[in-house]
Formats: structure tokens, sequence, C-alpha cells
């Protein structure tokens, strides 16, 4: 381990500066910092997958209650001439 000494004004050390140890401080946070940003972006490519799985089901969801409220539209359809037919309706 290498330290430096700094002069004061007054021409006294003030004691070691530590430059080199900083700078490695200063990496290895770096390196960490690097490794959960890594491990961040593999978990959004995880929650991208998941968030487009979930918007297909949601489509697919949709298609069925669309054809859901056409079946009973036919319903409402049927039974009114069902009513009409048996004279149940006050025209």
């Amino acid at each position: 381990m290498r330290r430096s000494y700094a002069a004061g004004r007054d021409g006294l050390n003030q004691g070691p500066t530590m430059t080199g140890e900083m700078e490695s401080l200063v990496l290895e946070q770096l390196r960490r910092i690097r490794a959960s940003q890594d491990r961040m972006e593999l978990d959004l490519q995880d929650v991208k997958i998941r968030v487009s799985a979930i918007e297909q089901h949601l489509g697919q969801v949709q298609i069925q209650i669309a054809g859901l409220n056409g079946r009973m539209d036919r319903f409402d359809e049927r039974i009114t001439r069902i009513e009409r037919r048996l004279d149940l309706v006050d025209a």
C-alpha cells in the first residue's frame, strides 16, 4: 500500500492522502453498482416478458367478453320475440 504525504501550508506533513486506496475503493463501489445494474436489467427483462404475457391474456379476455355480449344480445332478441308471440308484453 503506497501512501503519499501532503504538506500543508506551513510545510508540515498533514498525513497520508491514500490516493491509491481511495481509487481502489471507488473502483470497487463502481463494480458493485455495475453488478447491481446488471441484475436489475435481467429483472427488468423478466418483468417485460411477464407484462407482455398479461397483455396477451387481457386481450383474449376482452375477445371472450365481446363474444359473451353478442350471445346475450341474441338471447335478448329471442326473449323479446317469445314474449311477443305469447302476448306477455304490453304494447
